[in-house]
């Protein structure tokens, strides 16, 4: 199903009609160090604050979200996959899983999504399509399904290629179509669990998305860091009945998780 966001001048149009006829202002929207940035009402698809969001750029592991589609609409979770040589050729971010282990499809998507392995990616992705060329194709019929018109996709995990690009805009459609996925809206917000290895072993894995332990209403999605994407999050929260999700593009290590938790706030606290 294809979510439609309003444009902003339809925004402010309403925001206008809004203001003559309750005579509630908004607070103004924070500043942000944030290169590129979107928030999104979840439940009408209204932007409510854009900066710079049809530019294209890199977008890093956020994009797992739609690997996290593609494979949830490829079959059953509980599908088997056994673990090739060339799913593990990626670096940096690895679980580590080995040629000939088996694994479902739950078990690995649900590692993806929390701690975003590089390697898992891949190993979804040969299952699904056969290769990861082929799954690059899928990823982006989806992504113009879904109305993601400024997007391509190379690859499954997010690692930095050549013509691999979205916009803030495009991941606020991918990003709210994933919460719309009962399964990858529960996986989102898991803070840590133990992956159990095919030999039996486990492994604690944290997600790597900070706002759910310091703003208790957040409840999701996911982390990217690439050198040529900077610092990446998207998050989602659920206040008084309101679900918000912000997209913060090209940001620092010192202003990622401000931006993003001011945004959030300003989003639904106000």
């Amino acid at each position: 199903m294809i979510w439609r966001l309003f444009s902003i001048r339809a925004l402010q149009a309403l925001a206008f009609l809004t203001l003559l006829t309750s005579g509630v202002v908004q607070a103004a929207a924070p500043s942000i160090g944030a290169k590129r940035a979107i928030v999104i009402d979840n439940n009408t698809g209204r932007i409510l604050y854009q900066k710079n969001a049809h530019d294209k750029c890199a977008v890093a592991s956020t994009q797992k979200l739609l690997t996290a589609l593609c494979v949830l609409d490829a079959g059953s979770l509980r599908n088997k996959v056994v673990v090739q040589k060339t799913d593990t050729y990626c670096e940096p971010t690895k679980l580590y899983i080995k040629p000939g282990d088996t694994y479902t499809r739950q078990d690995l998507l649900k590692a993806l999504v929390v701690k975003s392995g590089n390697d898992i990616a891949r190993a979804l992705a040969r299952d699904v399509s056969g290769s990861q060329v082929n799954f690059a194709k899928y990823m982006n019929k989806k992504a113009k399904q879904m109305g993601m018109n400024n997007s391509n996709f190379v690859n499954p995990n997010g690692l930095t290629e050549k013509g691999q690009y979205s916009t803030a805009y495009d991941v606020a459609i991918m990003a709210r179509n994933a919460y719309s996925r009962p399964q990858i809206r529960e996986m989102m917000k898991i803070k840590g669990y133990y992956f159990q290895y095919a030999n039996g072993s486990k492994k604690h894995l944290k997600n790597t998305n900070r706002l759910l332990t310091s703003v208790p209403y957040c409840n999701g999605m996911k982390t990217g860091t690439t050198n040529a994407s900077g610092r990446c999050l998207v998050c989602s929260g659920t206040y008084k009945g309101r679900t918000a999700i912000v997209v913060c593009l090209g940001a620092t290590t010192q202003t990622i998780w401000k931006d993003s938790e001011k945004l959030l706030r300003w989003a639904l606290e106000n």
